[in-house]
């Protein structure tokens, strides 16, 4: 494997430095090697700044951005819904009323707190996304969901007064970007995942934006695939966004 690549600007509005880009283990699909070279604007992106980059398929992760680079797997594909498009299946309009019948959504900033970090784990561990590692805490949770490079937000779900959901969200001049989503694993079939999506979706349409970024499919990966099942969807496909209707052979596997 070679060297890590750190210290390197990239010319950008803001510029950006690269602080990492060594090849790792892939963590969605086993003996693939993942590469995703991090980079680190040099000041926060306003929204203007932030679209584009959406555009081309970065994601971020704390005050980071990063676009896969992968030597040789093209599995990950950037996803996105245009809201005006979309239409939701059956189930789906089932579960965004029984959610909107027993949730109360709150939209405030990022607010890292122990509350959040336990319910957190207790979706990584309950669900059995962990993949080997530890608890996080509080510190950790910062970094990772807590900080950010551009606009972001939170919507926490609340069933009573228990806290039973969080998503991340990003914001660009004309898209929300669902960054992560963690619940309660002991209410399967509130279907939290799914609404959360679903509400971003009413969001962008309550707010005059045009896509809801759902971040990489993978469809090899459990974890990842479920994103085919927005349908119609659009994907990142050898540098064009491509739209995948409905019924589309290419994803006849892909609805509920």
């Amino acid at each position: 494997m070679s060297a890590p690549t750190t210290g390197r600007l990239l010319l950008a509005t803001p510029p950006e430095l690269v602080i990492h880009a060594a090849p790792t283990p892939c963590p969605y699909l086993p003996g693939k090697t993942a590469r995703l070279p991090l980079r680190l604007p040099v000041r926060a992106l306003q929204r203007h700044e932030f679209e584009p980059r959406l555009d081309v398929g970065d994601r971020r992760q704390g005050l980071l951005l990063y676009r896969t680079a992968c030597p040789r797997c093209r599995a990950c594909e950037p996803i996105r819904i245009d809201v005006d498009a979309f239409t939701p299946s059956r189930g789906q309009r089932r579960t965004f009323r029984s959610g909107e019948a027993a949730l109360h959504t709150e939209i405030g900033p990022l607010e890292p707190t122990a509350e959040k970090v336990a319910l957190y784990n207790r979706h990584k561990f309950g669900r059995g996304l962990n993949s080997g590692e530890q608890e996080i805490e509080l510190d950790g949770y910062r970094s990772f969901l807590g900080e950010s490079c551009c606009d972001s937000f939170e919507l926490r779900y609340y069933l009573g007064d228990r806290l039973v959901g969080v998503a991340i969200v990003d914001r660009s001049q004309r898209s929300l970007s669902a960054v992560y989503c963690y619940f309660a694993p002991d209410l399967p079939r509130l279907g939290i995942g799914t609404y959360s999506i679903l509400k971003q979706v009413a969001l962008c349409r309550a707010w005059g934006l045009r896509h809801l970024y759902l971040g990489l499919y993978i469809r090899d990966c459990a974890s990842m695939a479920y994103k085919a099942r927005f349908l119609p969807h659009e994907r990142l496909l050898d540098g064009q966004w491509t739209v995948i209707p409905r019924g589309s052979a290419a994803d006849s596997d892909a609805d509920e």
